[in-house]
């Protein structure tokens, strides 16, 4: 297989990938905050490191790899779609009730996308003490101080502390431009502007933790950047290999994931390679609720809101790949269209494909994850490539590869056929409502010499 080589945002260039550790190979990536239903710009990472995932087990086994993807559900944002949707309820109930219907919609979304299970996926909940200890930890080596921020006690990091502190933003020795994240407002309590939330006093109706600070107990809830340092550490240590996520985390999120690590640590890194997917717009424009151009992935898989029809999770994945995931990407209808049109030539070619070299397809993959390559060189690769291409690299076609190179759809269309036979036909329509769900289209006909039923399949259109 070719050498792997990925962008570093963190260096600026593609470099070769070298592992820590090629039996423990590690990939974080930020996860969804579970308050609403997953938009199509939140579907674009979890497409492009579950491709990422694929191509690392099979470089290196598929029980080598650790991929964790959290799920925060700690979020002043949570909080108040509890208190607007359900009112009559205590606010930790309804927070569960928001969180819970959320995430399991998400759930849901992902995996019509095609994409794998990630090894471990955190809640931000649950690792409520990991966040404490970094934030001691941090207070002690004088990385952090506590400050009353009018609204109560508050943890903050302190910038100053860490020379290179903006590396990855390209942002060192710039702390009078520093922007602050969402969570944090920049008031007289701090030291400096770019201080951040390590953990904020909550008010008496608001959720909160007893998290005990230099031998005094605050009750408050923790800032955002800090979940994400807890979790990794709780599955991958203290240093990783790759760090992943949307273009927008890169500051401050990120970059103050990198401070709080590395800082507690006493590491250099906190991952050795950062991975940036670039921006989605729709239909031309930056997608928001007042253009009217808000799609959710729900939307596109179950409603006709979006160029009047649904679409299956197959062709919103090959759209998103489509592109190069460093490139910012024009969601519309007419690309859609494009990836299914794609899909359908693809599968009549597998159909009458066999086993030969692959090495071509491969090479794109390996190429910083190249998948708008990959596709662009399809047409181009016999039968016999492409068959084997889509068994080793595993999925930039999910259902193409998981459905229809698969010999168990001629098993369960013979089955089928054996159950007309028996004018069993209950179990007939159970097995051709099975392969629907999958993506799998059955047309019964007749031979035309000998009557006898006759079934062919199709991707799904």
């Amino acid at each position: 297989m070719s050498e792997l080589k990925l962008y570093n945002t963190l260096t600026r260039q593609k470099e070769v990938f070298v592992p820590e550790d090629e039996n423990n190979v590690r990939m974080y990536v930020c996860g969804p905050t579970v308050y609403d239903f997953a938009h199509i710009g939140n579907a674009r990472p979890v497409i492009v490191f579950d491709v990422l995932f694929r191509l690392l087990r099979h470089k290196y086994g598929e029980n080598n790899v650790t991929y964790v993807r959290n799920i925060t559900d700690v979020d002043d944002k949570i909080n108040a779609r509890a208190l607007r949707d359900y009112p009559d309820l205590p606010l930790n109930e309804a927070i569960r009730h928001v969180t819970e219907k959320t995430a399991t919609q998400y759930h849901a979304d992902v995996k019509a996308l095609g994409c794998l299970e990630p090894t471990h996926e955190p809640r931000a909940t649950e690792h409520i003490d990991g966040m404490v200890t970094i934030i001691q930890t941090l207070l002690d080596k004088g990385h952090a101080y506590v400050a009353d921020g009018g609204q109560g006690k508050e943890v903050l990091f302190r910038v100053s502390s860490m020379e290179n502190y903006g590396t990855l933003s390209n942002r060192v020795g710039k702390l009078n431009e520093q922007q602050e994240g969402a969570r944090v407002a920049v008031e007289s309590h701090k030291e400096n502007a770019g201080d951040f939330v390590l953990w904020k006093q909550s008010k008496d109706d608001e959720p909160g933790w007893s998290g005990e600070f230099n031998g005094d107990t605050i009750h408050g809830r923790p800032g955002w950047h800090i979940e994400c340092s807890a979790m990794s550490e709780a599955f991958l240590g203290k240093t990783f290999d790759i760090h992943g996520g949307g273009l927008d985390l890169i500051f401050p999120h990120h970059e103050n994931e990198i401070a709080q690590s590395c800082c507690a640590h006493g590491t250099d890194k906190m991952a050795s390679v950062w991975m940036h997917n670039g921006y989605v717009q729709v239909e031309g424009k930056k997608m928001s609720k007042s253009d009217g151009n808000f799609v959710t992935i729900h939307d596109l898989l179950h409603t006709e809101k979006f160029g009047g029809r649904k679409w299956p999770g197959e062709v919103l994945r090959l759209a998103m790949l489509m592109t190069h995931y460093r490139e910012p990407i024009d969601f519309s209808v007419k690309r859609l269209e494009e990836a299914e049109n794609i899909i359908a030539k693809l599968a009549r070619r597998v159909e009458e494909a066999s086993n030969g070299d692959a090495a071509l397809l491969v090479a794109c993959l390996t190429d910083d994850l190249n998948t708008s390559e990959f596709i662009a060189k399809l047409n181009s690769v016999s039968g016999e490539q492409l068959k084997l291409a889509l068994e080793i690299v595993g999925i930039v076609f999910s259902k193409v590869e998981n459905d229809l190179d698969d010999d168990r759809i001629v098993s369960a269309i013979e089955e089928r056929l054996g159950f007309f036979a028996d004018k069993n036909f209950a179990e007939a329509d159970r097995i051709r409502d099975e392969l629907l769900e999958q993506g799998i289209q059955l047309k019964d006909g007749k031979d035309t010499e000998t009557g006898e039923r006759v079934t062919t399949w199709e991707v799904k259109r």
